[in-house]
């Protein structure tokens, strides 16, 4: 029997089912499409392509997918197809609290079902803000229907005392000088003002930058397309060629699992190494992996974090923005850089090897793209981090971190949520020196619930004021891909299940080494086991409802925090039910 990745389906349209279907059930489902003010001839026989928009008003980084829904539907038209538009959840990361996160799971559910349910023969998935991009590839791996993706584009940059704005990256910087007196009220305001500079999603290599660009190395968007501007004219041209793409997909069945292969997860981690990206890209990579049942572990981006350097001059990591990286060549002609390290015969939503695309790409900017015999920062710019404080493993961004904090031992100073963190930061007398480590715990996947990006702590206004930058901090929580500084993420087992950091105390020694790749609490095996034995869980505050399902079911980082019942245990479980076509 064929594998599920090798399985071609037949040339019948699964839509078919419905506009041709027995009885009263075709004139049923063609009298919806008749009620858009389509005649019969202009949409018989022909795929069925879903555009998934995940546009709102609630969300500044998608507003412009309106314009780009549009232009793809003109070219799925003219390629033979049929459009329908359907809208999703929109996960704004300014404006959806406690985050984002919570709710990337539920929006991949809803794009799996939504595929499922519906006669679509393949999907045009629009997305923009940081977790809509995994969450659509979760949706549409699981459906594994002929699927690619689109995304708005970065912002224009702002401009404040005539420099470039980078979103995030600069507003952290700027914050800081505020909360120390160094800006004045009037500055502050006039920041903001600049600041806002238009749609568009970051224009850092922050968490939407990087999952776009991986969407476009994993071959699931066109070559080329993850880094125009939001507002730029080539823009919608691109969304024009990937509606004609979407029809040329169904009709070829090239679907998302023929796609998003083992080697093409390979070429993704080397161009998430090379940017510089979010340290969220390593949840969503495992979970995108996990619908696929591709192995893919939190140890693979340590080892290929030794092997590739960081070429790529973007902010945190450099001091570039994302109008220059497209200018420069984009995603491309970071991979021209990297092609003796990429697997070449990779299928992408081309129909095409990446070889072929890589053919025809020049490198136009150094400075912007760097060799590999001059790189950025060298090989090792992301730390997978073990020990007795994180069993299963925690990340530390080494490229954006302080060379002099990469091996230091000093005492924990530790916060016990995020409310306990906000009342205390600034206290005066907050008992911290530069060589405290600050441990914020309870700010996981299932304490919040959600794991928002509470990790990126601080610096407390009392060191700030002293000219301290950076001091060691440590959490079971996420940040921002726009942040920096010596920051371990994402520690697993999270403390509300038990996990060490919920028995570390107020002066207990903690280690960093990042040449050994440790994290260590230095407290006796008697200690541990009677912290242990005294510890007990809170009680969740939700009892019923989306969150309650949530904590109940999340897995940890180190699994990319899908629920257990969306991640196939085996191969045995790939294959998408279609519902049955008849009555509702």
């Amino acid at each position: 029997m064929a594998s599920y990745r090798g399985l071609i389906g037949q040339m019948r349209l699964r839509s078919a089912e419905w506009f041709e279907g027995r009885d009263e059930l075709g004139p049923q489902s063609r009298s919806v499409l008749r009620t858009l003010g389509w005649s019969r001839e202009f949409f018989a026989g022909k795929p069925v392509i879903g555009i998934a928009n995940s546009w709102s008003e609630l969300n500044n980084c998608n507003l412009g997918l309106k314009l780009i829904a549009d232009a793809v539907k003109r070219g799925i038209i003219a390629a033979g197809g049929v459009p329908l538009e359907f809208h999703t959840m929109s996960l704004g990361e300014e404006l959806m609290k406690p985050s984002a996160m919570l709710y990337r799971n539920l929006l991949a559910m809803e794009i799996e079902e939504t595929l499922r349910s519906y006669p679509l023969d393949g999907v045009v998935l629009l997305t923009g803000c940081d977790k809509i991009t995994p969450a659509q590839l979760m949706g549409a791996a699981s459906a594994n229907l002929p699927a690619i993706q689109v995304c708005a584009g970065p912002k224009a940059a702002g401009r404040w005392k005539g420099q470039e704005l980078g979103s995030g990256t600069d507003l952290w910087q700027y914050l800081d000088a505020y909360r120390t007196g160094k800006l004045s009220e009037k500055e502050w305001q006039e920041f903001e003002e600049d600041y806002s500079s238009g749609v568009g999603t970051c224009n850092t290599m922050g968490t939407a930058s990087t999952m776009t660009v991986l969407s476009e190395a994993l071959g699931m968007m066109l070559p080329g397309t993850a880094t125009i501007p939001a507002t730029n004219a080539q823009r919608l041209s691109a969304a024009e060629l990937s509606g004609r793409r979407a029809v040329e997909l169904v009709l070829r069945d090239l679907r998302p699992a023929q796609i998003m292969t083992r080697n093409a997860f390979e070429n993704a981690l080397r161009i998430y190494l090379a940017s510089g990206g979010s340290t969220n890209a390593v949840i969503h990579l495992l979970a995108i992996a996990g619908r696929l049942c591709v192995p893919l572990t939190l140890d693979d981006f340590d080892v290929f974090s030794q092997s590739t350097p960081t070429l790529l001059n973007l902010q945190p990591s450099g001091t570039r923005l994302m109008h220059d990286f497209h200018a420069a060549g984009g995603v491309p002609a970071l991979m021209k850089v990297l092609q003796e390290q990429l697997h070449l015969e990779c299928i992408t939503v081309t129909g095409q090897p990446l070889k072929a695309t890589l053919e025809t790409i020049s490198l136009r900017d150094h400075d912007v793209i760097h060799s590999v015999q001059e790189p950025l920062y060298p090989l090792g710019s992301l730390a997978v981090l073990r020990g007795n404080l994180a069993p299963r493993g925690a990340i530390l961004r080494v490229s954006t971190a302080s060379p002099q904090l990469y091996n230091h031992c000093g005492p924990a100073l530790v916060f016990h949520s995020y409310s306990d963190l906000i009342e205390r930061i600034d206290d005066p007398e907050l008992p911290v020196t530069a060589e405290s480590v600050l441990v914020l715990r309870n700010a996981g996947a299932v304490g919040v619930p959600g794991l928002p990006e509470w990790g990126s702590i601080p610096i407390p206004k009392k060191l700030l004021m002293q000219g301290i930058k950076d001091i060691v901090r440590i959490s079971d929580s996420r940040m921002s891909g726009t942040s920096s500084g010596t920051i371990i993420l994402h520690i697993s087992p999270e403390a509300s299940i038990g996990g060490p950091l919920a028995f570390v105390q107020d002066g207990d020694l903690i280690e960093l080494n990042v040449e050994a790749r440790t994290l260590s609490l230095l407290i006796t095996e008697e200690e541990w086991a009677q912290r242990r034995a005294s510890w007990s869980p809170a009680l969740p505050e939700h009892r019923r409802g989306y969150p309650r399902l949530y904590a109940e079911h999340v897995l940890q980082p180190d699994e990319g925090c899908d629920f257990d019942f969306l991640k196939p245990a085996s191969e045995e479980d790939l294959p998408f039910i279609l519902p049955i076509v008849g009555r509702s």
